[in-house]
């Protein structure tokens, strides 16, 4: 029998509740960059400008999947930032979000992380962005 010379199609990435993607876990860019590339609709754009303002804010960054979610940190530091998607949102949880100046406006049950959620229309500061990145880049991070 011969063997077909048709490439197998590849799988679409399954949404979790929310329309978060289900990626399985592992470390380094790619896992990163197949959660972003499957982020549904307006999302994708800005997972991908997120990404990149991370990587220009801290060069040689470590990324890793993990619990459905990009996490961003510094070698033997832990992780600094972690990304989720919701039905109308992109939450962005900086794990001392606390000792950031000025503190990122979402609270949470953690005492240490503070969250920011993007949506659609929202304005985005790329700055404050930027700079939140680079101080919660020197901060402890999580271990996970």
């Amino acid at each position: 029998m011969a063997k077909s010379t048709k490439p197998a199609a590849k799988a679409e990435p399954k949404l979790l509740s929310g329309g978060n993607p289900q990626i399985a876990k592992g470390h380094g860019d790619a896992p990163v960059q197949a959660y972003i590339a499957a982020m549904p609709g307006w999302k994708r754009a800005v997972g991908e400008r997120l990404d990149a303002l991370i990587k220009q804010a801290v060069p040689g960054v470590r990324k890793a999947v993990k619990w459905n979610s990009p996490l961003y940190g510094v070698e033997g530091e832990g992780w600094f930032l972690g990304i989720h998607c919701f039905t109308r949102y992109i939450k962005v949880a900086f794990f001392r979000g606390q000792s950031l100046d000025p503190v990122p406006p979402g609270a949470s049950k953690s005492g240490d992380t503070r969250y920011l959620d993007i949506r659609e229309d929202d304005a985005f500061d790329e700055a404050r962005f930027s700079a939140w990145v680079k101080q919660a880049s020197v901060l402890p991070g999580e271990r996970m």
